[in-house]
C-alpha cells in the first residue's frame, strides 16, 4: 500500500516551499558563520595582519628618514625622531644639531616614494620584524635642478607601545657584491 505525501491540514504547497527554503537558508547561514568565525579567529590571520601593518610602518618610516627639506628641517626630524627606536634613535637625536646645520648650508630638498617593499622576518612574539623596502629618491638643488636615485634599504623593527618603529636602517647590497 503506498501512500501519498499529504502536507498538514492548512498548509498549501506554496507555504511547505517556503518552509524548505527556510530551513536550506538556515543551514547556509550556520555553515557561513562558522567558517567566518574560524576564519576570524585563525593565527595565521592574526600573523597576516601584524606582518601588514609591519611593512605598512616599515615603508613608511623608511620614506620618512629619506624625505627632508631644508626649508622643515626641524620638522622633517622631529618625524625621523618618531619613526625610530632604540640605536637608531639615538644616533639621530645625537646628531640632530650638526645634521641640521649641513642640511640648512646645503639648502636641498630630499623627498623619496617607496616603490615596493617586504617583510623578510617577522617574530610577532617577540616584538621584532627586518624589511626589504626599495624607493626612488630625489634631490632638488638650490638651483632647481633634480637628480633621482633608486636604492634599496634593509631595515629592523621594533614594536614599542604598539607601533611598529625603525631601529636599525641601512643599504642593501646590490648585484654581485656580497655583504661581509
Amino acid at each position: 500500500m503506498t501512500r501519498a505525501f499529504r502536507t498538514p491540514a492548512g498548509i498549501g504547497p506554496a507555504l511547505a516551499v517556503a518552509l524548505v527554503l527556510t530551513l536550506v537558508a538556515g543551514a547556509l547561514a550556520a555553515w557561513a558563520g562558522r567558517d567566518w568565525y574560524a576564519a576570524a579567529h585563525d593565527d595565521s590571520a592574526a600573523y597576516a595582519v601584524q606582518r601588514d601593518r609591519a611593512l605598512a610602518a616599515g615603508e613608511q618610516a623608511v620614506q620618512n628618514l629619506n624625505t627632508l627639506d631644508h626649508r622643515r628641517v626641524d620638522q622633517g626630524l622631529d618625524l625621523w625622531e618618531s619613526s625610530t627606536t632604540g640605536e637608531l634613535h639615538k644616533q639621530l637625536v645625537d646628531g640632530r644639531t650638526e645634521f641640521a646645520g649641513q642640511v640648512k648650508a646645503a639648502r636641498t630638498v630630499t623627498t623619496a616614494r617607496v616603490l615596493s617593499g617586504a617583510v623578510t622576518e617577522l617574530d610577532d612574539r617577540a616584538g621584532r620584524a627586518r624589511l626589504l623596502v626599495a624607493l626612488r629618491v630625489t634631490v632638488t638643488t638650490p638651483d632647481s635642478k633634480s637628480t633621482d636615485k633608486d636604492s634599496r634599504m634593509l631595515g629592523e623593527l621594533t614594536r614599542t607601545d604598539g607601533r611598529w618603529k625603525l631601529s636599525a636602517l641601512g643599504q642593501a647590497p646590490v648585484g654581485g657584491t656580497a655583504a661581509g
